[in-house]
């Protein structure tokens, strides 16, 4: 299981590199906050349009060989990125890298619902949502020791093919795969989509997403220009902020074992990211004080990717279905990582950090009203997977 685990966050960490390595990234290739911006979020660009196919996939190959493809995609979408001389190849370099951690963020949930006890599932998707957060850290805390981000490219790509060579000597294997056809896929799709519980998950991950990387993508720029901090130590504190997020992670699965309801954890999560968001980017608070807020965003909202995944195979409608409804959820992550790095990035540009505080609030807003609904979906299309829909 900690392997699983492991695999994501090398995926993860992909990601926050592109954030810490922003201020590098500009001064070799001359570019603004837009272009970060779209650095981060084209990362996700092909999993916005492929989530359900890859759950598809992983139905059709098994989640292991799935998952052992998607650490080798990310290894050479690091290591073509290492090699690219403009922006232009860069970005293609981020597409490839984003179709591996597709690949593995929709296949290790699906191993991991078949290597844990059902009464354990809870706890281990508490767990595996701690993937993005300790992989965003690990490279805000590694990223200031590179002086050169090519350097951080390379080092990346080794440590993906590290992990990657371990899994098939750890995971145990014995996937029976099912036979793909674009009928199959079809009715699949269709029934997901038509279970409320299934997309109002997706809904609520979409804007959770937003939320969490408008945040965490300028968060080292936002840290130098309104502490004066340096580069490194912008690094300590983003890592410092975004592994704050595991303890949200941590929390919901314990409270939902203890039956904690999951809309009161989704609202209320979100609710406080909205409210956080507000210190954060307006100049109404300390510096000290905003600081504190942006570990008080990440902490509390780590309590919505744990309860949302833990909630997936509650919405499906059928056991088998259970990918699909997890490459929907991750359709719907993709979705917020494209849209908030891009939409503050030209915001920031446009409006300064201000108008960034508008855009996560009113996202915080919309994401409480779809949570209670998403719950609502829960309890009426899962009563018969699993009894239990809080």
């Amino acid at each position: 299981m900690l392997l699983i685990v492991g695999a994501g966050i090398v995926a993860a960490l992909q990601v926050g590199k592109a954030a810490i390595a922003a201020p590098l990234l500009q001064n070799d290739l001359g570019i603004g906050l837009t272009a970060i911006g779209w650095l981060a979020g084209i990362f996700a660009a092909i999993g916005l349009a492929g989530g359900i196919a890859t759950g598809a996939l992983v139905g059709r190959f098994g989640a292991r060989r799935v998952m052992i493809t998607g650490l080798l995609v990310t290894m050479a979408g690091a290591a073509i990125g290492a090699l690219v001389t403009g922006l232009a190849g860069l970005l293609v370099a981020r597409v490839i890298e984003g179709a591996g951690f597709l690949l593995v963020t929709v296949a290790a949930p699906s191993l991991l619902d078949r290597v844990v006890r059902p009464s354990d599932r809870d706890l281990a998707f508490s767990l595996w949502s701690c993937f993005m957060p300790v992989g965003m850290a690990a490279a805000m805390l590694a990223g200031p020791l590179f002086e050169d981000w090519r350097m951080m490219w390379w080092a990346s790509s080794v440590l993906v093919l590290a992990i990657c060579l371990l899994v098939p000597l750890v995971v145990p294997g014995g996937e029976e795969g099912q036979p793909l056809s674009w009928h199959r896929l079809r009715r699949d799709t269709f029934a997901v989509l038509g279970a409320g519980g299934a997309v109002g998950l997706a809904v609520t991950f979409a804007l959770y997403s937003l939320m969490f990387f408008a945040v965490f993508s300028f968060l080292p720029v936002l840290l130098m220009e309104r502490l004066g901090v340096s580069h490194q130590a912008a690094g300590l504190l983003g890592a410092l902020a975004s592994a704050v997020n595991v303890i949200g992670n941590l929390a919901a699965g314990l409270l939902l074992t203890r039956g904690v309801g999951r809309p009161a954890l989704l609202v209320t999560a979100c609710l406080v990211m909205g409210l956080a968001s507000l210190g954060i980017f307006l100049p109404v608070a300390p510096d000290a004080v905003a600081f504190g807020l942006c570990l008080l965003f990440s902490a509390v909202g780590g309590l919505i990717p744990a309860t949302l995944l833990a909630s997936a195979p509650i919405a499906a409608p059928a056991a088998g279905m259970a990918p699909i409804v997890l490459g929907l959820i991750v359709q719907g992550n993709n979705l917020g990582q494209i849209l908030g790095p891009t939409a503050v990035g030209s915001a920031l540009d446009r409006f300064g950090w201000q108008s960034a505080a508008y855009i996560v609030a009113t996202a915080a807003l919309v994401a409480a009203g779809v949570a209670i609904a998403a719950s609502k979906g829960l309890r009426a299309d899962g009563a018969g997977n699993t009894g239990n829909g809080k």
